[in-house]
């Protein structure tokens, strides 16, 4: 019968590491970090984003709010100027406040 060889140094007991998977796993280790790393930042960003997608909206909304309250008071403001240049309205102020009077053809004076 032939006699049976074992190689003792391929052994690798539980709480050793050989040599040559130390650096592997250091490796791994700092791949794994690296990919932490840019998934916390990634994450961070999409949640900051979020947030000023929010705030901006409410922004938008408020903002829109006073447009049409801006608009309405326009409005009012434009019929409020119509109302105040009415010829009635200028001839009276004139009569009652100023004191004037319609001219007489005498008291015109014509200038070519």
């Amino acid at each position: 019968m032939g006699t049976v060889k074992m190689d003792s140094t391929k052994i690798a007991f539980p709480g050793r590491l050989s040599a040559e998977l130390v650096p592997r796993r250091l490796d791994i280790i700092k791949f794994l970090m690296i990919c932490m790393l840019l998934l916390t930042v990634v994450s961070i960003f999409h949640v900051w984003s979020r947030f000023h997608l929010i705030e901006l909206s409410l922004q938008i909304g408020e903002a829109s709010r006073q447009m049409k309250a801006l608009e309405q008071e326009q409005k009012q403001l434009k019929l409020e100027a119509v109302s105040l240049k009415t010829p009635a309205r200028i001839e009276a102020i004139a009569k009652e406040e100023l004191g004037m009077i319609v001219p007489q053809d005498q008291q015109v004076v014509l200038v070519k």
